[in-house]
């Protein structure tokens, strides 16, 4: 499940549902995309929806994201890409509502600082011009099966992509093992797909 935002808008809409769709299509030209696109998160996926929707067309992208630059879970080398591809970066900045009539949207954050490694939002302000918002804000499990080991909300994985529940394997960024890249979960797949199949043929 997605983590929400409640910011009351009919132009919110999930990063990752936007990403599948984009990979799955065969014509782009049937992909709706804004003209000023908002990307709310720091991760990969914030990255990746920020710098498809400039590929798209997209004439101001912008990621915003509440903490700090160095903070963020995407890699600095993602990061530069997508600036190099015209994306902008929002820093310590965290959405509070829409503002507009439907035609002229708007979309309001507030300026943050760190406090004792807490993220308090400070009286500054800032308005967006937006007609598209991606939520890229991170996932959570929709099931919690008995004795699934989960450590500050990743499952807990071995090398070979074990879980705690015997016959359930895990990889990705869902894990606690390795960095959040893509090149991660791809050599986590291969290797629980191995293991699966050592088990299998036992």
């Amino acid at each position: 499940d997605v983590n929400r935002l409640n910011i009351g808008s009919d132009k919110l809409q999930e990063a990752v549902t936007f990403i599948e769709e984009l990979r799955l299509a065969s014509d782009y030209g049937n992909i709706p995309i804004g003209k000023n696109v908002v990307v709310i998160g720091g991760g990969m996926t914030a990255i990746d929806a920020g710098v498809q929707s400039k590929l798209l067309g997209s004439e101001n992208v912008t990621i915003a994201y509440r903490r700090s630059r160095s903070d963020m879970g995407a890699s600095e080398h993602e990061i530069n890409l997508a600036l190099k591809k015209g994306v902008k970066l929002l820093t310590n900045a965290v959405p509070l509502r829409m503002s507009g009539d439907g035609t002229d949207e708007k979309l309001i954050l507030g300026r943050t600082e760190i406090i004792d490694g807490k993220i308090q939002q400070t009286e500054d302000m800032i308005e967006l011009p937006v007609d598209q918002v991606f939520m890229a804000i991170g996932q959570k499990l929709e099931f919690d099966p008995d004795n699934l080991a989960i450590d500050a909300g990743k499952i807990v994985v071995d090398s070979h992509g074990r879980t705690s529940v015997p016959g359930i394997w895990a990889g990705g960024d869902c894990t606690n093992l390795g960095e959040d890249l893509t090149v991660t979960a791809v050599a986590q797949g291969r290797d629980a797909a191995e293991d699966i199949h050592y088990h299998l043929s036992k």
